[in-house]
This record gives structure tokens, sequence and C-alpha cells, in this order.
């Protein structure tokens, strides 16, 4: 609970199109698809943001810190509108339902806005809410021009004030420049990240990806923690430092606007040795594919690797799978230090759960108690459907 005013990070997911779409559809059917579109978003909000309330077809969330990871911010929008995409599609592809709630499934869309300044948590008429003028703010954001004025009927506004505390560049990113101004608040600064662009994008890119039948070395390991933390410990470079203790440094190169992902490379220091981890596909909170480039004795040698996370009932399944290379001298080389490197990347697991472990009860302990979601009737139209899911 915030006793005091701390710096935050507000969140509000909203989907689009839903004041008009509610006006001319079946009541019954139409809450039973908003609650299972509001629950996916949350779930893929969580663990990073809070719940703080719902507000009919619109989600404020919050977490708290006086920095953001712009790239985990980032990663976490995009995962939850793909998913959003994936889920509006999957749920008209299935319902067999022919009412006008269901059909127009495909009006709907969702929006972002983010802002960055402090709040304070108070209970109010016998509920926990968040306080502040950055409360009203982030509020204000969701009346704006964005549609009118850029063009984007998906998007993720971003506050000059939580750019500023991501440490990414909007500009080199692609985001637009766009100011909002409001009675008594005046001018808001903010960028629009183009969601319809990106999801355009992440469906035409081609999938690197590391099977079990093409590895010549997995290794696998169970965890208590969600996707999302597990992710965070295996792509933040500090991180990565803290569970392999013969990473003495890593780097980030070719990071477009600072944001880690396709493109960048990872520069892993081993005392004077150095391992380039070329970012060849990211898929947040899914898997991440690089080509790993080891300077060895004997030569270059080149492997595709995935570190690929599978969710279960009780937490994460971590694979880390090494493809065989395709000249025939590699594939002795690898093999030689394949052995090895596998014996070092056991002896670090524990290490790794243990740190999970304590992220894990840590954040639990700091969560406190959040609004309950309401999930579709076991009798309408989405029954059949598993409910509150996003996937990758």
């Amino acid at each position: 609970m915030l006793s005091a005013a701390q710096p935050t990070c507000f969140l509000i997911a909203d989907i689009s199109g839903y004041t008009g779409y509610l006006a001319d559809v079946e009541l019954d059917h139409a809450q039973d698809i908003l609650a299972d579109l509001v629950g996916a978003i949350v779930t893929a909000l969580r663990p990073n943001f809070r719940l703080a309330k719902l507000e009919g077809d619109a989600a404020f969330t919050f977490m708290t810190g006086e920095t953001i990871d712009g790239s985990m911010l980032l990663d976490t929008i995009e995962r939850c509108y793909f998913g959003f995409r994936r889920r509006r599609r999957d749920v008209r592809q299935a319902t067999s339902c022919e009412c006008d709630a269901c059909v127009r499934i495909p009006d709907l869309d969702l929006k972002f806005v983010v802002h960055h300044g402090s709040a304070i948590m108070q209970k109010v008429a016998g509920r926990q809410e968040l306080l502040g003028s950055d409360v009203i703010v982030v509020h204000r954001l969701l009346k704006n021009d964005v549609v009118e004025k850029l063009g984007m009927s998906a998007y993720a506004l971003m506050s000059q004030r939580c750019i500023d505390a991501s440490g990414i560049d909007p500009a080199a990113l692609g985001m637009r420049e766009h100011t909002e101004t409001y009675d008594r608040i005046g001018d808001v600064p903010a960028w629009a990240h183009d969601l319809e662009r990106r999801w355009q994008e992440e469906e035409a890119r081609e999938r690197v990806f590391v099977s079990p039948e093409e590895s010549i070395l997995t290794i696998s390991v169970p965890t208590n923690v969600p996707p999302q933390v597990a992710w965070e410990f295996l792509t933040k470079p500090g991180q990565r430092m803290t569970w392999q203790p013969w990473v003495t440094e890593v780097e980030i190169k070719g990071a477009p606007g600072g944001r880690r992902g396709l493109g960048s490379a990872n520069h892993c220091m081993h005392g004077r040795d150095a391992v380039i981890e070329e970012i060849l596909d990211w898929r947040p909170y899914d898997y991440v594919t690089d080509r790993t480039i080891l300077d060895t004795p004997a030569g270059l040698l080149k492997l595709l690797h995935t570190i690929e996370l599978e969710p279960g009932t009780a937490g994460t399944t971590i694979h880390f799978r090494f493809a065989a290379p395709k000249a025939r001298r590699e594939q002795a080389l690898a093999k030689d230090l394949g052995a090895a490197y596998g014996q070092a990347l056991r002896s670090s697991l524990p290490s790794l759960i243990a740190q999970l472990d304590a992220e894990l009860q840590a954040r639990e302990t700091n969560r406190g108690p959040e609004p309950e979601l309401a999930g579709p009737r076991p009798d309408g139209p989405l029954s059949g459907i598993q409910p509150l899911v996003i996937v990758g």
C-alpha cells in the first residue's frame, strides 16, 4: 500500500469502440465478451503492473518506481496488444453465436495511455484508491485526438514524463510526437506508439526457433514464477551477472532507441573474452533466439540458441536449447564445448531459482489485494472457450 506519495507509473488499457458497440448489440453477450477481454488484458499486464481498479471497459493499473525499464514497458504493452488481437480473433472464430454482440467483436480495439508521476493510496468510501494530480493527468489522456491528428486506431500514448523515466528514444523507435492540452492542467507533451503497425510487423516477421528435435544441448528447469518474471532475469543485462558467475559484464549494442530486442546484440564479457549474442527473434514472454558467437582457439563458432518459457499451472519451465552448426568443423567444436558449457549452466541454475523465488516473494509481499475480475457466465456465448489467456 502506498501510505506516502511515491513515484508511480500509471497505465490505463482502454477498449476502443465499446460505447458504440454496446449501444447496438445484445447486452448479456456484450458483458460476457467485455469480461473475457478485460480479464485477458489484466492478466497480460501482470505482474509488472498491479490492477488499481476496473473502470467499465478500461483497466487502470500501476507500478511504483522512480525509473522504468523502457524495454520491459514496451514489451508488456505490445504483448498485451498482440494477445488482445489474437484473443479477439479466436473468440470470434470459436463462438457459433450469430448475435450482433458476437459478430461485431472485430469492431473492438485497444489503446493505452501511460504516465509517470506520483500518487498515494488511501481508503475512500471503504475502497483503496490511488490519489494525486498525476492520477488525474493519466485519465485525462484518455480523451485525446490521436486518431484524428495522427491516424492511429490502436496506440500507446506515453507522456514525456514517462519517456524521461524510461530511458528510451521515442523518435528512434518510430513514435510520433504529440501534445494534448487540458483545462487547469495545460500542455501534456507525449509520444504515440502505433500498435497497429507493430501488429502487422509481428504477424509478418519470420520466426527463428530451436525446437526440441533440432537441439543438440537442452537444459530445462522448472520455476515457481510467471513467464514475465523469468523473462526479466534472463534478458536484462544486469540480471545475467547475478546468476551466471562467469559473466563479468554485459553490454547491449545496436539497440534501436535504447530498446532491447530484435536487431540488438549482447556482448557478454567472460573476463577478457567476449561472447556475442545477436538477437534474431524476440517474443516476450515466450522465447528469445540469438546467434551465439564464440571466438575459440580453433576459430569462430556460431550457434543458434533459444530460451523458451513454457508456462504451467504452478510456474514456468525454462528451456535452454542449442542447435547444431551447419559446418562440419563447427559441429565437432560444438560437441567439445557443449558438455563443458552445459555443466556450467546447470551449476548456475540453483542460484537463478533462488533469486526468482526471492523476487516473487518480494512482489507478492508488496502487491497487496487487487479488485476481483469477473469472468464470462458458464452458460454464455464464450462458455466453450478457455477464458483469460494471452498466448504468443
